[in-house]
């Protein structure tokens, strides 16, 4: 895994470098933004760099629903334990 962007309580992204060559090139990330009583967290995938060669290849979304909900209940549960941690 590469991160690809990451400002401290706004983004992080990242690339997986895998097997494939060349790359796939695709990039996961998470915008964060302040909403009332917490974080507003979104999820994206960014394949727009994808080669043309592999569009044939895949079928979209690579990521489904039950996976996304992994990662962001990942992710609720990470920052739970930092502020316990912090407290």
């Amino acid at each position: 895994m590469v991160i690809t962007a990451y400002e401290p309580d706004r983004e992080i992204a990242w690339t997986i470098l895998g097997t494939i060559r060349p790359p796939l090139q695709h990039v996961y990330g998470y915008r964060l933004e302040p909403a009332d009583g917490g974080t507003r967290v979104v999820s994206y995938c960014d394949w727009s760099n994808l080669r043309e060669d592999y569009r044939s290849l895949l079928t979209f979304p690579i990521v489904p629903e039950s996976a996304l909900k992994g990662t962001l209940g990942i992710l609720d549960r990470t920052v739970r334990r930092r502020r316990t941690r912090a407290a």
